[in-house]
């Protein structure tokens, strides 16, 4: 099994892989589509139906904002957030959409972009329907994309092929084909090699050494980039619950007892939460942040590693490729075993992934065994195992903000306890991983990105 870092780690925008960057892919695929069975010059007009979890959750995860700037032919990962609500504003106000190597479109945001709660599509939690229709209205294609989690978008044909292979990546052609943790483990031993370096060697099959340290740099680049942000920024975020941004002022008490070397038992959590936060708030904001494995998710692993590189002064370049390799490696474990889709199997899926893809990056670069390593994720997972996905008003701020937080402290916990043994354990990370899969199945649909139980319900009431 291979599954790139590039694949893991995507630079786009938020709020949410799922359910923002996925249907702008989607979006994108379809204006293709259109030139490659040459409809674009029948098609006069465009549609777009959105349905399950993105119907009930799309409006606040900014699902109809993103298919909209995706069908102007905009993309995830270079679309510039300060253009697009002029962009959106000029869709509304002419009803078209003219993307790059087509003609003008029509498509009137409030008629032809609908929210379809009634049917709910076979494939997939996430599913939307594209057409396309001539002068006469008559349909001259229709698509069906499933955005099935950290910015994965499929076709109903690439979902069924899926399916038929277990929902399992193909076999690859690399020299470390681990498709699970017991694999990982026992090529490391019989190579002598540690993860990262098993995971580079995969890479360096696909792309020049230099070019993947490049890579990678401008992965962690954009990453500090959105901490960095989020750390300037005040305000209330927007979707009407009016949250306010806390990471600002949390970052200047932080400096003020930094600078007056004032004691504090909890400045490992206060930098942890404040990194994660930053990160969060960004994306709540429509910010540019990297998926990690998605962006509901996104704040926990820039956190872990931002606190690494602050509190080890000797550490650079090295350390951090180790840290995302290392990182990356877990995460396609459990993608390629289970899900990092909040709308298939709960937040477990995607701040438990994350915890436990930061907790093994950690363990990796403060010198642990590949076994530690293993170790530390699975603990990380583990004491996330059963988390709702419960967005309150459908947006990614309450609780996910401070869920990244909780799951950045709870990943270096999941580190510091790993590396005091020597890598046995009582639950295998696999075991971790298949019961967070069932979880996952047994999870009731309210609790699964829909909005319609747990805190999104609660809190609105009381």
């Amino acid at each position: 099994m291979f599954l790139s870092v590039f694949d893991v780690f995507k630079i786009g925008i938020g709020p949410s892989s799922s359910h923002t960057m996925g249907p702008m892919t989607a979006a994108n695929r379809f204006l293709d589509d259109l030139l490659l069975t040459g409809a674009a010059g029948k098609a006069r007009r465009l549609s777009v139906s959105l349905h399950g979890s993105l119907a009930y959750t799309g409006i606040g995860h900014g699902t109809g904002r993103a298919v909209i700037l995706g069908l102007t032919g905009e993309r995830a990962e270079t679309v510039d957030p300060d253009t697009m609500d002029p962009k959106l504003a000029e869709v509304a106000g002419t009803g078209q959409v003219h993307p790059p190597r087509h003609g003008a479109y029509a498509f009137d945001p409030a008629i032809d972009l609908v929210f379809d709660r009634a049917v709910a599509l076979p494939g997939h939690a996430n599913g939307m329907i594209f057409r396309a229709h001539d002068a006469t209205g008559e349909l001259v294609l229709r698509r069906v994309y499933y955005s099935i989690g950290g910015g994965f978008v499929l076709t109903e044909d690439e979902l069924e092929t899926w399916r038929i292979a277990g929902g399992k990546a193909a076999v690859a052609d690399v020299p470390y084909p681990f498709a699970n943790a017991r694999e990982m483990l026992a090529m490391a031993a019989a190579s002598g090699q540690s993860i990262a370096a098993m995971k580079r060697a995969n890479e360096e099959c696909r792309m020049e050494p230099a070019v993947l340290d490049a890579r990678l740099d401008a992965i962690w680049a954009a990453m500090a980039g959105c901490i960095d942000r989020g750390l300037r920024q005040g305000g209330i975020m927007p979707g009407g619950l009016k949250v306010r941004r806390r990471a600002r002022d949390m970052l200047e008490r932080l400096e003020t007892e930094w600078r007056n070397n004032r004691p504090n038992p909890l400045l490992a959590n206060d930098w942890l939460s404040v990194y994660a936060m930053a990160v969060n708030e960004e994306n709540a904001a429509g910010g540019r942040v990297v998926t990690a494995p998605t962006n509901g998710a996104a704040g926990v692993i820039p956190a872990t590693l931002r606190f690494f590189l602050r509190f080890n002064a000797e550490a650079g370049c090295p350390e951090v490729r180790d840290f995302l390799l290392t990182a990356a490696a877990i995460g396609g474990i459990i993608k390629h075993n289970a899900s990092i889709s909040g709308a298939e199997v709960g937040c477990q899926g995607e701040v438990g992934s994350a915890a436990a893809m930061a907790a093994a990056g950690l363990a990796a670069v403060l010198g642990g065994t590949p076994a530690q390593v293993e170790n530390a994720a699975e603990i990380a997972l583990e004491h996330h195992l059963g988390m709702t996905c419960d967005p309150v008003g459908g947006l990614v701020q309450v609780p996910c903000i401070e869920r990244n937080a909780m799951g950045a402290v709870k990943a270096v916990t999941a580190a510091s306890l790993a590396l005091k043994g020597d890598g046995s354990h009582f639950v295998p990370l696999d075991a971790c991983i298949e019961t967070m899969r069932q979880t996952g199945l047994d999870m009731s649909e309210r609790y699964k990105e829909t909005s319609t139980g747990g805190l999104a319900v609660n809190v609105v009431e009381c």
